[in-house]
């Protein structure tokens, strides 16, 4: 019986969700990153705890596979002791088409195990590189997959060392450089010096600035009875100064966002994923194709709103769309971004609560324009879940428009819509993150 720290040679048979790859040892499945199908490899087992899996990590590859290229993070390749990898980039030792290959492997799986669609492949285009806006090649993706983050997250250990995390550790490995962000965050990143421990969030608007925002990690606070440690009163109610406030462009219009709040974290991603969902809806036959303004729409999970104003631009300038987020500083910003829209409203709230009470206080008017809308969600990586379909279902909008960011979530969730008399019209695929595991998808659903 083979133990944790025992090596094994393995042969690499599929992909899996999340950044591993499937090899069998006596009928166990055993999950291994850094690796591609149909490469033997060499493994060390981290975890035999589970019956039904163990996993492992890549430490020499026996056969490589014609796919595998030079990693784009050299400090991430195969080479490199496992606990010395950052994490980040997991399909960086792939070349990007066969990524590509692979991302759409997963998501039609997923499609196929959790969203009961039998075929998935006759709904689904690929899994699309990123475009250039308007056609200028000069802007659009690089070759290797490189240089796309405007935004990333890196941590501070106690040593004052800054980088990423270690593949399932909270390891921090030092930067020798960050391929897989844009030029200046990269510079940025590497002249960090001096943190205290805890995370920097840097962040490249649209004006091409960066900014670097300290996250220090909480102090216990162990102030006693007063007089005895207390803190002063100024110091414990000092108020904390605004956020600065940034403009992110897309299609020609800014939407204001706090510099630390969320924006899509590739350069061309917004713009992308705004024409994707304008090409899905216009590609509907007959009258669903339309954004009719005298209906209502909802943006939910809705953000500064970017997918709100989508469908105001497809709509017209009387377009009446409420854009739902749980954020209040989000939702103040969305209010000023669709100001041009007289029927635009953003309102502050959890999705699954401000549905339940629409669900339960909508008129019958209201209920019949909701009937005639398009309701766009773009749920956070673990999805939307059963409430908020159920209740979505229950308001029987024409056309539900679907931005997924995990592919088993996404089923998940398109499995319920089935189940509530929907019909999936299109899935389109996206590259939204090279050289990662991640993959974007919009799907489009129809009433039946």
């Amino acid at each position: 019986m083979s133990e944790t720290g025992d090596l094994l040679d393995l042969d690499i048979t599929g992909v899996a969700h999340g950044g591993v790859f499937v090899a069998r040892h006596e009928g166990r499945v055993v999950f291994v990153p850094d690796t591609i199908p149909g490469e033997r490899v060499r493994v060390r087992l981290t975890d035999t705890g589970k019956k039904s899996f163990w996993r492992g990590e890549t430490l020499e590859v026996l056969d490589a596979s014609p796919h595998r290229q030079l990693h784009v993070w050299r400090q991430a390749d195969v080479d490199i002791p496992p606990e010395q990898r950052p994490g980040g980039a997991d399909f960086g030792h792939i070349a990007l088409e066969h990524q590509r290959a692979l991302k759409l492997e997963v998501l039609r799986d997923a499609l196929q195990r959790f969203g009961g669609i039998d075929d998935p492949v006759a709904t689904m285009s690929g899994v699309a590189p990123v475009p250039a806006p308007d056609g200028a090649e000069a802007d659009g993706e690089s070759v290797d997959g490189t240089g796309w983050r405007t935004r990333v997250s890196l941590h501070v250990d106690a040593d004052g060392n800054v980088g990423q995390y270690a593949a399932r550790s909270h390891r921090v490995v030092p930067l020798e450089d960050l391929p897989l962000a844009t030029p200046a965050v990269e510079r940025a990143a590497l002249a960090l010096a001096g943190s205290e421990p805890g995370r920097i969030d840097l962040v490249q608007p649209a004006d091409g600035r960066v900014r670097v925002l300290p996250r220090p990690e909480k102090k216990p606070d162990v102030a006693g009875r007063r007089g005895r440690g207390a803190r002063p009163a100024t110091a414990r109610h000092r108020k904390a100064p605004a956020p600065e406030i940034v403009l992110e462009s897309v299609g020609g219009r800014d939407f204001r966002v706090d510099a630390g709040g969320f924006w899509q974290v590739h350069r061309l991603a917004a713009h992308t994923l705004t024409t994707t969902v304008a090409a899905a809806l216009g590609a509907l036959p007959g009258d669903a194709a339309a954004v009719d303004p005298d209906a209502w729409h909802l943006d939910l999970y809705g953000g500064v709103g970017l997918f709100a104003a989508t469908l105001g631009d497809l709509g017209g300038s009387s377009t009446r769309v409420t854009s739902v987020e749980s954020d209040a500083r989000a939702t103040e910003h969305a209010g000023e971004n669709l100001a041009e829209w007289v029927g635009a409203r953003a309102e502050t709230g959890r999705v699954d609560r401000w549905l339940a009470r629409l669900v339960a206080e909508a008129s019958v008017p209201e209920r019949e324009r909701l009937s005639r809308g398009v309701v766009l969600l773009d749920p956070p990586r673990s999805g939307a879940g059963r409430e908020v379909v159920d209740h979505l279902t229950s308001l029987a909008p024409s056309t539900v428009v679907y931005v997924a960011c995990d592919p088993v979530a996404l089923a998940r969730d398109i499995a319920t819509f089935r189940a509530g008399g929907y019909e999936v019209a299109s899935v389109d695929g996206l590259d939204l993150f090279p050289n990662s595991h991640h993959v974007e998808a919009v799907a489009v659903l129809t009433r039946r």
